[in-house]
């Protein structure tokens, strides 16, 4: 069972291990509530995985340290496994879907694992590892479905009570489960009143889909580009902790996500992958009952592939309303554009790229379709352009803001 003395038994164990990760105060990221952010994506590996691996692996007898551990990971608990069972001079052998971030799989080697690429998904991952320890006699270190994992994990909770006495909410990123778990039974068995306000990706709320139908299940796919929580099976010890410390669970869409992102590189300086911004895209997109609250959102993580931020940007700046492409239908004759140009100027806006497209078979032949992208201010500011150019006569034909 995880206790609290567990927990802090595992803080005590980890406090040479691990950094104690800073909370900052975010007031851009809210109008209406008193916003804080618990940086684990500034921790040692860019993830708290490493707090529960840790844990985990310190409470193994010498023979089973002898004789290695095992894991299986799409990239974070792959880096806190690696670099605490180096850290214990321990051999890791470490299985991931051969799909994983580059950055994750060399990431991993460099901590000192043994990285097994295996072909599929993380489930076929999970498979090999299981197959592994039978055969070798490994530990397997499971990333959320563990009582010294979930310990572990809940030494974030404690830093948070030690950091910000008077919290009123925290807000926690759930994929299988683990650190949620620990956070709400740490939090929960010190400060009651406290919430606890869960949140994972819209297309992998498998922890989300149970706790509503009051069921443990699996879902049939998990799909978000916020890899560190595509879990379609969560933790069976999780889902009775969570059942009861915490008060709600929550969800967010991949555009939402992507607009946190953005909102916390530009506001806060700080990069963060999918999984480690749902608590803030929660928070930004007003999902949870929390204003006039002092919340503390947990940003779990900051291991994003670099080959897929650029993408993420650019729909965080359609979300944020920064970024708009229109298609305009106009008559083909001089001084169109002109105008088109001088109305969106007038308004603010900045064009970044023009195509003429006289080939369009739906419209006439004396016609053109004028295809737009800007850069904007914001959603108000999208609407003044489209009316300012309705004002003018111009017709559009499509948009996408």
């Amino acid at each position: 069972m995880v206790t609290l003395d567990k927990i802090y038994h595992a803080a005590f164990v980890l406090k040479d291990v691990v950094r104690k990760t800073d909370l900052i105060a975010a007031p851009r990221m809210s109008k209406h509530n008193e916003v804080y952010l618990k940086t684990e994506n500034l921790q040692i590996t860019g993830s708290f995985k490493v707090r529960g691996a840790g844990y985990k692996i310190s409470q193994l007898s010498p023979e089973e340290q002898a004789k290695g551990v095992v894991a299986c990971s799409a990239g974070n608990h792959a880096q806190g496994v690696a670099l605490a069972a180096t850290k214990m001079g321990i051999k890791s052998t470490i299985c991931m879907p051969d799909g994983a971030p580059i950055t994750k799989v060399e990431s991993t080697k460099k901590l000192g694992g043994e990285v097994c690429l295996v072909p599929g998904s993380y489930d076929d991952a999970h498979t090999k590892a299981v197959a592994l320890q039978e055969e070798t006699g490994m530990s397997l270190i499971h990333p959320y479905d563990d009582e010294y994992v979930i310990a572990g994990q809940g030494t974030v909770g404690l830093e948070i009570l030690e950091q910000l006495p008077d919290v009123d909410a925290i807000v926690v990123p759930i994929g299988g489960g683990g650190l949620i778990s620990g956070v709400a039974l740490a939090v929960k068995s010190l400060r009651p009143e406290v919430k606890i306000y869960g949140v994972q990706a819209a297309g992998a709320a498998s922890m989300h889909a149970a706790i509503k139908n009051g069921a443990y299940q699996t879902l049939d796919a998990a799909s978000t580009f916020a890899d560190g929580i595509a879990v379609k099976t969560p933790g069976e010890n999780t889902y009775e902790i969570i059942k009861e410390y915490v008060d709600e669970i929550f969800t967010v869409t991949e555009d939402e996500i992507a607009a946190a992102i953005l909102a916390l590189m530009e506001k806060q300086k700080l990069v963060t992958e999918g999984a480690g911004a749902v608590s803030v895209a929660a928070s930004l997109f007003k999902k949870l009952p929390i204003r006039g609250k002092k919340v503390v959102c947990i940003v779990s993580g900051g291991n994003i592939d670099v080959t897929i931020l650029s993408r993420v940007i650019t729909r965080g700046l359609v979300m944020s309303g920064r970024k708009a492409d229109l298609t305009i239908a106009l008559e083909d004759k001089p001084g169109q554009l002109t105008l088109v140009s001088e109305i969106i100027s007038g308004c603010g806006g900045n064009i970044v790229s023009v195509f003429h497209d006289r080939s369009d078979t739906n419209m006439a032949i004396s016609s053109c379709f004028l295809k737009l992208s800007l850069e904007t201010r914001d959603q108000e500011q999208i609407e003044q352009i489209r009316a300012s150019l309705t004002a003018a006569g111009l017709q559009l034909v499509s948009e996408r803001v």
